[in-house]
Parts: C-alpha cells; sequence; structure tokens
C-alpha cells in the first residue's frame, strides 16, 4: 500500500510539472482573416491580451470562448505562427429580410416585436442556434390556443455578401374543439349549473354555429376562476380545484377535460374589523360596508368591499392604498372572521397634467374641462369626471388618461391625457344652372371647434329660382371662466315652397331676424339656457285650407286680402339640459335629458308658446360597449294664447311640428301630420235671368264639399318613441368604431292638431280626384301612430355627419303615399 501511494504522488508531481512548465511566449503580432462585415477594431476588443502580453495555450484557447460570446462568429480557429497569433474567422450571416407565411392567429406586428426580443431582425447577425427554440415557442402557443396540429418551420436562404433572408411558415390546422367537461367531486352543484356561465363550450350541435367550442388554454384558466368564485359567492371558503387535465385526441381535433374539486362545507361570517388607517372614514365605511355579521361568506362581497375601500380612499389622494381581507377559519363552528387591514400609503399629488394628440384644439380648450387640478391630491372620481367632460366635445373622437410616476418621488405623479379629434364641422358648396332651377350657388360651413377655439361658427348661404338664405352663428362656451356660454345669430330667408319635394302646402315665406343667447351652468350635468330672438316674417301666394282661418282672422288684413300676411313677433326662449352622455357624438351610456320652451311676447303680432321634450337613454350591452341599447322618446306641443277681435290665438302653421325623414326613418321628411283641406260651397241654379241667362245662389252649408291636399301642413303636437340596437359595424376594424355606427331601429310617432274640429266635415261630401287621396283621419286620436323599422349607418366624414337608413314601414295609415321600402340620406344624428 506504502508503495502504491508513493507511486501516486510521483505521478502528481509529475503532471503539475507539466503544466508549470507550459510553453509561455510573448505575442509580438496578432492577426484576424475572414472579416467582412465586423471591423477589425470590434473584433480585437473582444481578445483577453494584446500585443506585447505573455501568455500560454490556456490563454489561446479563453480567446475563443471570448469571441463566441460575442455573437459576430459561426466558426473560430486559431493558430500560432512562432510569436504571432492567427485567428481565422467566419462571420454570423446577416438577415436581409423576415417573411412570414400562413399566419392568422399572430398578426405580423405580433410576431416582429417577439422576434425581435431575440434579437432576430432585419440588420442583425443571425444565431442559428436559436431558430429551433423560436420555433418550438410558436408551436407551444398554438397548442395554448387549441390548435394541436399546427407547424412552424422556419427556412433560410443564403443569398451573397454572407446575406441570410429567413422565412417562417405557419401550418396552423385547425382548432381542437372541447368533446367534454368533467367535473369529478362536485356533489352539491351538478355539471350543468357549474358550466352554464363559463366560456368553454363542449360539443355544441350544428344549429349553433354562432358558438364556439374552441379549445383555449387560458380561457379554460378563466373559466376554472369562475368556478372557485361560484362555490366563494356561496360560502364554501374552503372550495378548491384539486387538478385538472386536459387529454387530447389522437387525432388532435378534440379534448377531453378533468377538474377534480373538493367543494368543502359552507362558513358564515361571525365578525368584520378594521386594522391600519382608515383615514378618519370608519363611520363611512361602516354604514357602506355589505358584510355583516352571522350573513353567509360571500367571496364577491369581499372583493367589493376592498375595491369600494380603495376606491374612497383614492378620492381624497391616496392612490396607492392597499386594501387586503385576512380570514381567520374556525373550521370546527363552521365561522370565519375577517379582517380587512388598510394601507392608504402616502398621499398622491399631481404634479403636472400634459395634452397629447390635440393638433387642432387648444390645450386650454381642453384643460378648462379639466376636475383634476395640478398641484391638488390625485382622485381618479375628478380624473374619470375631466375624461368624460372632454369626450363630451363633440370634436373629441377618444380620451384616455395615464398617470405616471416622477422618478425619485413616491407622492408625486404626472398626468398624461391621450386625446384623439374628430371632423368637428361640416362644409358644402357648389354652383349649378338648369331649366327647372335656374342658376344655383350654395356655400356652407359649420365649425364646432372654430380654429381650435372650443367655439362654434356658422354660416351658409344658398340662392337658386325658388330660394334665397344666408345665416350666420357664433356661439362662446366659456364666455367667462365659470362656463357661462354667450352667442348670437343673424338670418335671412326667402323661399318658395311650392316645390314638390318639400312636401308642404305651397307658400312663399321671407323672414329675417337676429336673437342672443346665454347658457349657465348649474352643476357637472345641469345647465340652464336663456335667448331672445326678433322675427319678421312675411307669408304671400300661400293656398287658403280651412285650418287656416284663425290665423286669417288675426292677420288679414280686410282693407287688402291678397296683401299676404306680414308679422313682427319677439321671442324668449328658456331651457334645461341634463346630460351624463360619455362621449358628444356616438355616446354608448348614459341619460341625456332635455327640455325647452318658446313663446312671443304679448306686445307680438302673434302670441303663442311651444315646448318640446326629449329623453335618450344609453345602456351598454356588453364590457367594451360595442353593443348598446338606446331608448329615445321626443315630444313637442304648442299652441296660442290670448285672442284678437274675438279669436282665440292659435299656433302659427309656420311654427308646427312635423314628422318623417329624420325622426321618422322610413318616410319622407315632414310628410307626417295632418293634411291641408279646402272646403268649398255648393249652390244651387236660380230664375232664369233677363238677357243674361240663368243664375245660381249658394247652397246651405250642409250641402259644402271638402278635398283633402296630398301635402302636409304640420301641427301642433308631436310624439316620437325610438328604439335602437347599436351593434358593432361589420367588416370595419375597431379603430374607427368611434366615427362609424351600424344600429337597428324602430321609429313610431305621429303629428296632431288638437285644435282642429273634424265633427265639421261630417255629412259633407267628399272630392276625390284621380290620385289616391288621404283618408279624413281624426288626428286627434293620439291611438295612431305610424311605425317604422330598418338599419342605420351614421358616419362622421370630413365633410360633416352623414345618416344613411334603409327602413320598412310597419305601420302607416290609409293614404299615406311613402312605399314599404325607403333609403334617406341626412346630415344631422
Amino acid at each position: 500500500m506504502t508503495i502504491k501511494r508513493l507511486v501516486a504522488a510521483m505521478l502528481l508531481a509529475s503532471a503539475s510539472s507539466s503544466v508549470l512548465a507550459e510553453e509561455s511566449f510573448t505575442v509580438q503580432d496578432i492577426q484576424v482573416e475572414g472579416l467582412q462585415r465586423v471591423a477589425l477594431g470590434a473584433a480585437l476588443n473582444n481578445l483577453p491580451f494584446n500585443v506585447g502580453d505573455t501568455i500560454t495555450e490556456f490563454n489561446l484557447s479563453r480567446s475563443i470562448r471570448t469571441l463566441y460570446a460575442a455573437g459576430h462568429f459561426d466558426d473560430i480557429k486559431v493558430f500560432r505562427d512562432g510569436n504571432t497569433v492567427i485567428y481565422r474567422l467566419r462571420e454570423r450571416p446577416t438577415i436581409n429580410a423576415i417573411e412570414f407565411d400562413g399566419n392568422k392567429d399572430i398578426k405580423e406586428d405580433q410576431l416582429t416585436e417577439s422576434l425581435s426580443g431575440n434579437k432576430v431582425e432585419v440588420g442583425e447577425p443571425l444565431d442559428k442556434t436559436i431558430l429551433k427554440s423560436i420555433e418550438n415557442g410558436l408551436t407551444e402557443f398554438y397548442h395554448g390556443v387549441g390548435k394541436y396540429q399546427a407547424k412552424v418551420d422556419i427556412e433560410v436562404t443564403y443569398l451573397p455578401r454572407n446575406r441570410v433572408n429567413l422565412k417562417i411558415k405557419f401550418e396552423e390546422g385547425d382548432p381542437a374543439s372541447v368533446r367534454q367537461i368533467n367535473i369529478v367531486g362536485n356533489k352539491l352543484f351538478s355539471d350543468e349549473e357549474l358550466l352554464q356561465d363559463i366560456e368553454s363550450k363542449q360539443d355544441l350541435p350544428w344549429w349553433r354555429f354562432m358558438s364556439s367550442d374552441r379549445y383555449q388554454k387560458q380561457t379554460l384558466q378563466g373559466d376554472i376562476e369562475k368556478i372557485n368564485s361560484y362555490y366563494l359567492d356561496r360560502g364554501y371558503l374552503r372550495f378548491k380545484v384539486d387538478s385538472e387535465q386536459v387529454s387530447v385526441s389522437p387525432d388532435k381535433e378534440s379534448v377531453y377535460v378533468t377538474l377534480n374539486v373538493t367543494e368543502g362545507e359552507k362558513y358564515t361570517i361571525k365578525g368584520v374589523k378594521f386594522v391600519g388607517d382608515l383615514i378618519g372614514q370608519e363611520d363611512f365605511i361602516t354604514k357602506i360596508m355589505p358584510l355583516k355579521e352571522g350573513q353567509l361568506y360571500n367571496g364577491a362581497l369581499v372583493t367589493y368591499t376592498e375595491e369600494s375601500i380603495a376606491k374612497l380612499l383614492a378620492r381624497f389622494g391616496y392612490a396607492n392604498s392597499k386594501v387586503r381581507t385576512i380570514p381567520q377559519i374556525n373550521d370546527d363552528t363552521k365561522e370565519v372572521e375577517l379582517t380587512i387591514s388598510v394601507d392608504p400609503g402616502k398621499r398622491v399629488y399631481v404634479r403636472r397634467i400634459d395634452m397629447k394628440g390635440n393638433a387642432t384644439t387648444k390645450d386650454e380648450v381642453l384643460r378648462r374641462e379639466l376636475r383634476q387640478m395640478e398641484g391638488a391630491w390625485l382622485s381618479n372620481d375628478a380624473l374619470e369626471l375631466s375624461k368624460n367632460r372632454i369626450q363630451r366635445l363633440p370634436y373629441m373622437e377618444s380620451v384616455e388618461f395615464e398617470t405616471l410616476p416622477v422618478a425619485g418621488e413616491d407622492d408625486l405623479i404626472d398626468v398624461a391625457f391621450t386625446v384623439k379629434e374628430q371632423p368637428s364641422g361640416s362644409f358644402n358648396a357648389g354652383i349649378s344652372y338648369g331649366n327647372y332651377m335656374g342658376l344655383s350657388f350654395q356655400i356652407g360651413v359649420q365649425q364646432e371647434n372654430f380654429f381650435g377655439t372650443g367655439n362654434s361658427a356658422g354660416i351658409s348661404l344658398n340662392t337658386n329660382k325658388y330660394q334665397k338664405s344666408i345665416s350666420m352663428t357664433y356661439t362662446d362656451p366659456y364666455f367667462t371662466l365659470d362656463g357661462v356660454s354667450l352667442g348670437g345669430q343673424v338670418f335671412y330667408s326667402d323661399v318658395d315652397y311650392s316645390s314638390a319635394s318639400s312636401n308642404l302646402e305651397a307658400y312663399n315665406q321671407t323672414r329675417y331676424g337676429f336673437g342672443a343667447n346665454v347658457g349657465y351652468p348649474i352643476n357637472e350635468y345641469n345647465r340652464l339656457n336663456f335667448g331672445a330672438n326678433y322675427v319678421v316674417n312675411k307669408i304671400n301666394s300661400i293656398n287658403e285650407y280651412d285650418q287656416l282661418r284663425h290665423f286669417r282672422a288675426v292677420l288679414l288684413d280686410a282693407q287688402n286680402p291678397d296683401g299676404g300676411y306680414h308679422f313682427t313677433n319677439y321671442e324668449l326662449t328658456a331651457g334645461w339640459v341634463r346630460s351624463t352622455l360619455n362621449r358628444g357624438l356616438f355616446p354608448t351610456a348614459g341619460h341625456y335629458l332635455g327640455a325647452s320652451i318658446k313663446a312671443s311676447t304679448p306686445n307680438s303680432d302673434l302670441q303663442f308658446f311651444k315646448t318640446s321634450f326629449e329623453a335618450r337613454n344609453y345602456i351598454p350591452l356588453s364590457n367594451d360597449h360595442a353593443w348598446s341599447f338606446l331608448s329615445k322618446i321626443e315630444l313637442g306641443y304648442g299652441n296660442g294664447y290670448g285672442d284678437k277681435n274675438g279669436y282665440d290665438y292659435t299656433l302659427p302653421f309656420i311654427e308646427n311640428y312635423y314628422a318623417g325623414g329624420q325622426n321618422l326613418r322610413g318616410f319622407e321628411s315632414r310628410i307626417i301630420g295632418p293634411h291641408a283641406i279646402y272646403r268649398y260651397a255648393d249652390s244651387v241654379p236660380g230664375l232664369p235671368g233677363s238677357g243674361t241667362g240663368a243664375g245660381s245662389y249658394p247652397s246651405g252649408p250642409e250641402n259644402d264639399s271638402y278635398q283633402v291636399s296630398q301635402r302636409s301642413i304640420g301641427g301642433n303636437a308631436l310624439a316620437v318613441l325610438t328604439l335602437e340596437l347599436i351593434t358593432p359595424t361589420p367588416f370595419l376594424s375597431e379603430d374607427y368604431r368611434n366615427s362609424v355606427r351600424t344600429s337597428l331601429f324602430v321609429d313610431a310617432g305621429n303629428v296632431w292638431d288638437t285644435e282642429f274640429d273634424i265633427n265639421r266635415y261630417n255629412g259633407l261630401r267628399q272630392i276625390q280626384t284621380s290620385q289616391q287621396q288621404p283618408q279624413l283621419i281624426d288626428y286627434s286620436d293620439a291611438g295612431l301612430f305610424r311605425a317604422t323599422a330598418g338599419v342605420s349607418l351614421q358616419w362622421i366624414s370630413p365633410m360633416g355627419p352623414l345618416t344613411f337608413s334603409l327602413a320598412k314601414i310597419i305601420k302607416k295609415q290609409e293614404g299615406d303615399l311613402q312605399e314599404n321600402f325607403s333609403f334617406n340620406i341626412g346630415t344631422t344624428f
């Protein structure tokens, strides 16, 4: 044994002396061969020695590993020629292009971003060793979304000058369907109860083609959480999913899911207590807290309580609060005591608020809508209210905000609002000539964000053979800093309504005047508006139909019965608006209420009033508001007050309400409502005269006849109801959701003349013509509604808002001239 040890020691000593005697040399020169793209200096910088250093063979082998680690070379060899070190290198090829083929589930920008994270991008050297891991990673992704037949192959094509093209070829295959979901261990609730609300569907029949039974790993994880919440919300505090198994069929077209669960027993709440700092809001939190002693444990209520406390703290600037519930479970009594730990953290203040994306709108226009102030503590409620107020502006498409921490400060943040503007006005212009219309010229501009100031301005000029009009309007919504608005308008028009397209009984009207209005904000949601107008009207060439008898009696000049009507009115207006809508255009949530009244003063030539009421309510049907339900009602009523020469004033016919077109889609514009009635006195032949033939004498009024016009004259009462389902626009990207809207609608409504006495025509003979005539209908009957149903497409175009609707009439009255289908185009919402 001693001899063996002595021999071993001698061998070790010999080996050690060999290592110590390894030849070393001083480097006199370093030569590098094979460089193309990599600079010589960059290669030499990666070497662990320089010219003049004394090195050994061990140093040379280490230099190879160092050069490989630089990531520029595929092959490295080192030689020694005396005291000269020679490196022969083969550089990695440079990626010239990357192409994707066959990918549908993964977008190209996602693939490009993922490859860049692995340093696989155009212009970079290619490391072939990571290509296989990329293939495997992409294949695993497809397995996660249920495509077990998917294959991914990366094809490398070599090009001159040491370049390569990469082509990533995808064979995605069909997704595997969930054939069966089994839950093992559930006794309290059946599989049907537990699976009814989950997203993963199993073995769907062919007729449920709108649903999907595609397997996805992330969806299954979410469904497991739903099942867990189902038990926790019903008191089963010890419930857990012990395991999950996903089995793939041999053909990889189906999967079988098995969940093993332990249900446990119900637990009741023994008590609730708080620990930590509640910033003096203990009493308020205790009153609103839904968790009470003795009630069944409910996981959803626990989460709601935590979120409510966190939101309350955030209102006072504690944006980084931590609220968690610690359960103390007594398995013997089946009770749980809840301790809610509250750590508000530091109060956070807003250092700066930045606005981004407003290329047209001035910063001050957006900042005056803010309710979160710089220098004040951060309030989530104030931020959300600020967002909603900016989003209600009609020239904003979308608004988002984010809070950014300030480096080195744990109690300061910056807020960045990012807005996306949309067309804020409309423009039209044209010039034409025709035998019927003559020379026509029109130009109109309406801008809701005049030069980015947030002010509203408009001018319209239109002239042709039958119409001459000009109007100018201007409104400053922030005439004062506290939101008092001021506006005004000037207008002139001369219109001949004899055109068949007007759908109105023919007359000529000249109208001009001016007015002003002022608005006062009551609070964030309510506003009052007041206005005054001076209006002059001249009407002539009117057919004297029977409903004009009151109007004629109070205005007609007996000395000049053919002179038409000339009257001046001084009008006062008042209105109230309440709006909680989430957007100015295309809202999807909230409500709008508006009521207004217009009345002429007692010193006006005509004494009347008009009232209107509108209510809109939007109910989102999906979390992303892509689906929403709108209910809308529009009411109007007007009449006269006082009397003149024994005749009561009525609502002037030029102020009548009309329906059809935009407010009752499917019918022509202004065609719905009472029609003009012409009454004719009958006559009987008299005794033969001397030299002039027989004469005639008027008969009694009971022998009169009447004729009903095909044109509308409107009425003094209106009611329109709309039900509308707002849906995603087919074949259109989500990017256009806020500028294009599709909806399915039902409109119902009518217009009445409550002052019209239908009984005056009982027993009289109606004169028929060759054309279809409306029947004489009692328009005071509130049950007489027209109704339409159809689809509407609204678009905020660069030239202004447009509405296209295709409607079918589902209820009409005998004599209505409209066909069952109609296509309308409008310019207002």
